[in-house]
């Protein structure tokens, strides 16, 4: 089986959720460097992370399962603020993302954003991670 890289995380818990909703969907895949990133989390970034990999004849099929899984995700996240369900994701507007995205643009032809954050619809609320939807939950 010739394998390819669907799909980096810096995360144990997110690599096996979606590792495992792969697997529950049919998908032989694996996680490659699992144990050095976790164990040796300043390794991390050095060897990449940890690595989603899949059949190569699969691939296509992930990545849209994927963008199902975090399509599904969005719709699932409540903005603590407006009550809303609509997010996206944008690049932040941290000084450091800016110079990034400037720097990058200047040295490679397109700009590069460092970092995406959430941003609602409704509110304009932003965050790092998506906020839980405690309301289905009680």
């Amino acid at each position: 089986m010739q394998t390819v890289v669907v799909r980096t995380f810096d995360n144990y818990f997110s690599a096996n959720i979606i590792l495992t909703r792969l697997q529950d969907s049919g998908i032989q895949c694996y996680l490659k460097d699992e144990y050095s990133a976790t164990v040796y989390p300043v390794l991390s970034n050095a060897i990449g992370g940890i690595k989603l990999l899949a059949d190569v004849r699969d691939a296509d099929k992930v990545k849209a399962l994927l963008n199902s899984f975090h399509e599904e995700h969005l719709r699932d996240a409540v903005c603590p603020r407006c009550t809303k369900n609509d997010f996206i994701v944008v690049p932040s507007r941290a000084p450091e993302n800016i110079v990034t995205s400037v720097l990058s643009w200047l040295f490679s032809g397109y700009a590069i954003s460092a970092e995406n954050i959430y941003q609602c619809k409704g509110c304009g609320y932003e965050c790092k991670i998506l906020p839980e939807n405690t309301i289905a939950h009680n």
